[in-house]
């Protein structure tokens, strides 16, 4: 998920940067990918059949944590723009970079969907409100995302078939992370014209995103194909597939949920009806086309890992998209009442949760040594 060195590199610990602002000028938005891994996760546990109560105050600490991680991130993302703008533009030209604009929505999504599951135990009844208030700031940094990092594809950066990866997904996908966040919003809203008009944006922004998703995969299939796997430093990406989607399943699910009431409340009732059983047959049909994708990366990581893989913050690749199918999977179980979803999700769940310790222990690690804060558009202009 990451072109960044991984190799040690002039890495020093943070104490003995050559000055402390280097965290800062060298800080970029692929950091926001450990939010999004650590939201995914803490969003999980409280829906592990058996053991959801138990883990809740698990998951409510780790959103908390979440939520001051995503607010130190965006300090050192908007200090590095206020004190070093004319290099921090440059990102806009990098054909990698670029690309990670897209994990500053999903993870705030991740936050958005937290307030719905834990924020009443924190702030009361106006928790809501807070996720209201930050959805449609992430549905607009979506859409942005979703049509301005393309659009410098095609003017401004310089890509070939071989070069390509997963990481093309990125800015397209944020889109339809949105679009779950408000399937999951829209019941909890007092006001049906909102929850109306959210459950409707919602189905929107699903099909703003994963055409344009499946696209890029078949595209990524033919470039697999053709060039074989890329890098060991992207050696993550190849979970990325799996990302958009898990998300396409989980959000068809839950917008299929949600629509009845919205929409009938509306005198839409017949619509709501086929919502209802179109979310559950495209949610179990996109669950089963990740299944192939979890499959090949399976076989395709231990490919990667039996001849050894650099830590890189592109290991936050593996969280994610597991995180979203684990979550579409338990869904599926309490949906169709099939414990065979529920055993697959308890499985996957604990995989993310293992996976989330390593790269994370391994994070701070990098970071204490310096090795992480490395920006790519920088050094391809040094």
């Amino acid at each position: 998920m990451s072109d960044m060195p991984s190799a040690p590199r002039r890495g020093r610990p943070l104490g003995q940067l050559s000055h402390p602002c280097e965290m800062i000028r060298q800080f970029t938005p692929n950091w926001f990918a450990a939010t999004m891994g650590t939201g995914i996760l803490s969003l999980v546990l409280p829906q592990i059949p058996g053991f959801g109560a138990t883990l809740r105050p698990l998951g409510s600490g780790l959103w908390v944590f979440n939520i001051c991680l995503f607010a130190l991130f965006s300090a050192l993302y908007a200090a590095r723009w206020m004190m070093f703008g004319h290099e921090a533009r440059r990102i806009f030209g990098h054909n990698t970079a670029s690309m990670f604009f897209g994990t500053i929505p999903m993870g705030l999504a991740t936050i958005v969907n937290g307030f719905i599951v834990f924020g009443s135990a924190h702030f009361g009844a106006s928790a809501i409100d807070i996720a209201a208030a930050l959805w449609w700031i992430d549905v607009a940094m979506s859409v942005v995302c979703g049509v301005l990092i393309p659009y410098l594809m095609f003017t401004r950066h310089e890509h070939s078939l071989d070069g390509m990866t997963a990481v093309w997904l990125l800015p397209v996908v944020a889109a339809e992370v949105a679009a779950a966040s408000g399937g999951l919003l829209a019941p909890h809203l007092a006001d049906p014209r909102h929850a109306f008009l959210v459950c409707a944006l919602s189905w929107t922004l699903w099909a703003y995103s994963v055409p344009v998703a499946v696209c890029v995969l078949a595209i990524l299939i033919l470039r697999l194909a053709l060039h074989k796997l890329p890098h060991a430093s992207m050696a993550a990406s190849s979970w990325l597939a799996l990302g958009p989607i898990g998300t396409g399943s989980l959000g068809l699910l839950l917008l299929g949920a949600a629509t009845p009431a919205a929409f009938g409340a509306q005198g839409l009732g017949e619509v709501a009806a086929i919502a209802q059983g179109l979310g559950t047959i495209g949610g179990l049909a996109m669950w089963g086309f990740g299944l192939w994708w979890l499959l090949l990366a399976g076989l395709i990581t231990l490919r990667y890992w039996r001849a050894g893989i650099p830590f890189n913050l592109g290991w936050w690749g593996y969280t994610f998209p597991l995180g979203v199918y684990t979550a579409a999977t338990l869904k599926l179980g309490r949906v169709l009442h099939l414990m065979v979803f529920d055993e697959i999700g308890c499985v996957l769940a604990l995989t993310l949760a293992i996976m989330w310790v390593v790269v994370g222990a391994k994070t701070l690690v990098g970071s204490w040594r310096g090795e992480l804060f490395v920006a790519p558009c920088i050094m391809s202009r040094a």
